[in-house]
């Protein structure tokens, strides 16, 4: 009768409102319609009041998880923990037609914290009973042969064994051996005890002080010098790293001087990438560019081609597009090109329409003279179509620094030009303007240069510029090979991928 499910373990669903109870069946009144469970535990956690009882109404689902065997006769307050739990073995029951109720607490005297069962390899199974049903234990007692065939009623996992068999229950039937395999290893994973688990933290420092991690490589390394085998490096061994742009296929020495001039050169240079480019002198160069001109790279060429290498690097030392773009109109650079009446002012004027040509306020000062070179003249013409401005007189220059001064004013010939007033003027503002000043194609360090230069830029071959020309740069014109063979110097491009490149002094 009710009796006979005393000492069951069951888990009483009672809805959202008041969560999930379990416990072992204390006391069944069909009278009153009421079930009470000792030692529960509410949502997985142990209630404080040693027990509860549920009315029918409160009940939303019920499930049995574990029945005693026949020769059990376990009380309420003499209950031992069967040594082989039966979990998910249960009586679902669903919502009573007497409405929802509150749950009735019934404190009683305290008592050991219950142990959950283990699971074992033992099979279970759900009986579903219907809404309309009520949970009390002695219904089920005349009733669960009944309720089997039931509409409602599922059968789910295997049986149980016959030892620990309900005499009422109904025998259910055997899940494959898939699904007994799976249980096998849930039991074997989550079927501990809650209160087996360890309350100390795990020593991972002593732990890993238990590995001699020296010991097992002078293992592995004995081991693979004795087989004959390297399948792994050793502590020690630092594998070869390479550079992205570094070749680890085996190739020919590198030949770092490619460039040999015909005389000794009074200064050598060398590129980032370790090669090296000597100076030529004036006289040198000036019959490199007269025998490039007589094979087609006229002035008008020359002209164009510095222009553009210079002013490409003069855009990149003024912010490149950090600085020059859309978002930064209001920002516009200012260049002061000082140029002199002569080809290098003719360089100047070339690169300053360049400049103007990409946004950047240029003014130009260019002193008076009667009679132009042809060159400087041309020039002119085409800086006059941009918005650049020019100027002859040095009040016309801006009072406030600039962001860039641009040095045509020096030549290699005119020296007297250094003595002419209009020069020297120009020279003293831009010693006080304390703007960075680069010097396109300067004289050699013999000659006395009026304003310092913090970058230089040769053209085609390098000088040998002093200290006061500053970091020098090199542009391609483009000279041809076979041009410079024609004047006696055996030459191999060091340009690479650029047309302007910086040298660094040896």
């Amino acid at each position: 009768m009710a009796t006979d499910w005393l000492g069951s373990i069951v888990s009483i669903n009672c809805g959202e409102s008041l969560g999930v109870y379990q416990g072992r069946v204390s006391a069944v009144d069909q009278v009153s319609q009421t079930i009470s469970l000792t030692r529960p535990f509410h949502n997985g956690v142990k209630c404080l009041v040693p027990e509860v009882t549920f009315r029918a109404g409160d009940i939303t689902e019920l499930k049995i998880l574990e029945i005693p065997g026949p020769g059990d006769s376990r009380q309420c307050g003499d209950l031992q923990q069967m040594e082989t739990g039966i979990p998910g073995v249960g009586c679902q029951v669903g919502p009573s037609q007497n409405g929802t109720g509150k749950v009735l607490k019934k404190p009683t005297s305290s008592s050991a914290p219950q142990n959950i069962p283990r699971r074992t390899d033992m099979r279970s199974q759900d009986i579903v009973i219907s809404p309309q049903q009520q949970c009390s234990k002695s219904y089920m007692d005349r009733h669960m042969e009944t309720l089997t065939q039931s509409k409602g009623f599922r059968r789910r996992h295997n049986s149980w064994s016959s030892s620990s068999r309900h005499p009422n229950q109904v025998t259910p039937k055997k899940s494959g051996l898939k699904n007994g395999q799976m249980k096998s290893k849930d039991d074997e994973c989550f079927g501990d005890d809650i209160d087996e688990i360890p309350d100390t933290d795990f020593d991972f420092e002593g732990n890993l002080a238990l590995f001699d991690k020296a010991a097992v490589f002078e293992e592995i390394e004995t081991y693979e010098r004795r087989s004959g085998t390297r399948s792994r490096g050793t502590p020690n061994e630092k594998p070869a790293r390479y550079r992205h742009d570094e070749n680890i296929l085996e190739s020919e020495p590198i030949v770092y001087r490619r460039i040999v001039v015909p005389q000794n050169p009074h200064k050598e240079f060398c590129t980032d990438s370790g090669l090296v480019v000597p100076s030529v002198s004036y006289e040198l160069h000036k019959k490199l560019l007269s025998v490039a001109e007589k094979h087609g790279l006229t002035l008008e060429r020359r002209l164009e081609m510095t222009g553009v290498c210079a002013s490409q690097m003069a855009l990149s030392l003024l912010g490149g597009p950090n600085r020059l773009n859309p978002k930064n109109v209001h920002q516009r650079p200012t260049v002061a090109l000082l140029c002199g009446p002569h080809v290098k002012g003719a360089q100047g004027i070339s690169c300053g329409r360049h400049l103007s040509n990409h946004d950047v306020h240029v003014i130009l000062f260019l002193p008076n003279f009667v009679k132009m070179l042809e060159s400087i003249t041309n020039e002119l013409n085409l800086f006059s179509k941009t918005q650049g401005q020019q100027v002859s007189s040095v009040k016309d220059l801006p009072d406030t620094p600039v962001d860039l001064v641009i040095n045509c004013l020096d030549c290699h010939e005119n020296a007297f030009l250094r003595d002419q007033p209009w020069y020297k003027a120009v020279v003293d503002w831009a010693n006080q303007n304390r703007a960075p000043v680069l010097s396109i194609d300067p004289p050699i360090s013999e000659m006395e240069l009026g304003i310092d230069a913090k970058w230089s830029l040769a053209l085609g071959l390098p000088l040998p510029l002093g200290e006061r020309a500053g970091r020098v740069y090199l542009c391609d014109i483009g000279i041809p090979q076979k041009v410079f063979q024609e004047v006696g110097i055996n030459y191999h491009s060091p340009f690479g991928c650029k047309f302007v490149i910086p040298l660094h002094s040896t």
